[in-house]
């Protein structure tokens, strides 16, 4: 277990706060320029399109924090309305509502089913805005935490992220392959050294504005266990450090929190977060599916491809659900 000045100490070298103006709110995301979107669409060669994102319901891996329901997926037209609207929808003064679906259902035989959806928005395959975490009452770039209100985050909330976008090249790190299992058991946390040593048997180099993804195994153990808080190893805290060196634009797992489950630093609570969203300005990836582009990898060698994963442009937010797109 590390101490707190040891985190500081990591902390001071590793902020990047004034690094891209005074007003940023993007962070590393300014790793990804133009030419950066152009190197991983020149990736595409082969035309597979894989899918990062789980599913939003009730199987998801939701719900064991109580602040963090699972996903409410509810129907508010549907089938069994088809002909009880029409009948009784237009005697029904008070109801505004079977009033104008009446009308739709009894002026043709046009008929339509509408649903909505009531989670947290960092619920399932998720990113982390930078607004999502703070200590000593300071966000990323040295912004008030005070600023994060009831109404929102009114800095570094992940609308902002929309004018960069997330296209850029995605370099998968399959621990599980590296290791020989298909699971990482928690106590042994992934070291930056064991990153470079996975990237370098897979035959792949991190660059300056990518986003690292990195293969637990997580998912496949949950959907055997239905434990939404499984403990595993997950990137050490220290990590940080590496990101910093390789100046990647934003870091995703397979697992609940990248980081592992426990702290690696004393009296500190998610240290890893800490220093990638609030001292970096580098966005989490949390929760995504990653076992089929793994597969492909390790059958074709190529362990790099485009990648997509813009956020929902939701004013104010601390975070967003996404299905990222890798294309090879």
């Amino acid at each position: 277990m590390d101490s707190l000045t040891e985190f500081h100490r990591v902390a001071d070298e590793v902020r990047n706060w004034g690094r891209w103006g005074a007003a940023d709110e993007l962070g590393t995301l300014n790793f990804i320029d133009d030419d950066k979107v152009l190197q991983a669409a020149s990736l595409v060669k082969k035309g597979r399109v894989f899918a990062l994102g789980i599913e939003f319901g009730t199987s998801s891996p939701q719900g064991a924090l109580d602040f963090r329901n699972k996903p409410i997926h509810l129907m508010t037209v549907d089938g069994g309305d088809e002909t009880q609207w029409a009948r009784y929808g237009s005697d029904w003064p008070d109801n505004s509502t079977a009033q104008q679906i009446s009308k739709y259902f009894g002026a043709s035989a046009f008929r339509f089913n509408d649903d909505m959806i009531i989670m947290p928005l960092q619920a399932s395959t998720q990113w982390d805005a930078l607004s999502h975490v703070y200590y000593d009452g300071l966000l990323y770039n040295g912004f008030p935490a005070a600023s994060v209100t009831s109404a929102g985050a009114f800095h570094c909330s992940i609308d902002k992220v929309d004018v960069k976008g997330v296209t850029t090249r995605g370099v998968l790190i399959d621990i599980c392959k590296h290791r020989g299992v298909d699971f990482l058991e928690p106590g042994k946390d992934i070291t930056g050294a064991e990153l470079d040593a996975a990237a370098a048997a897979q035959g792949v180099r991190v660059q300056r504005g990518d986003v690292v993804a990195v293969r637990t195994g997580w998912i496949a153990r949950f959907r055997q266990t239905g434990n939404p808080l499984e403990p595993s190893s997950g990137l050490s805290w220290t990590v940080a450090s590496w990101l910093h060196e390789h100046e990647v634009a934003a870091v995703a797992a397979d697992n609940v929190q990248v980081e592992s489950l426990e702290s690696g630093v004393e009296g500190m609570f998610n240290p890893l977060h800490l220093l990638t969203l609030r001292d970096m300005g580098m966005m989490l990836g949390e929760f995504w599916f990653l076992d089929d582009l793994a597969a492909d990898c390790a059958a074709d060698g190529v362990y790099e491809f485009q990648l997509v994963a813009p956020p929902l442009r939701v004013t104010g937010a601390v975070g967003s659900p996404v299905n990222p797109i890798a294309v090879k």
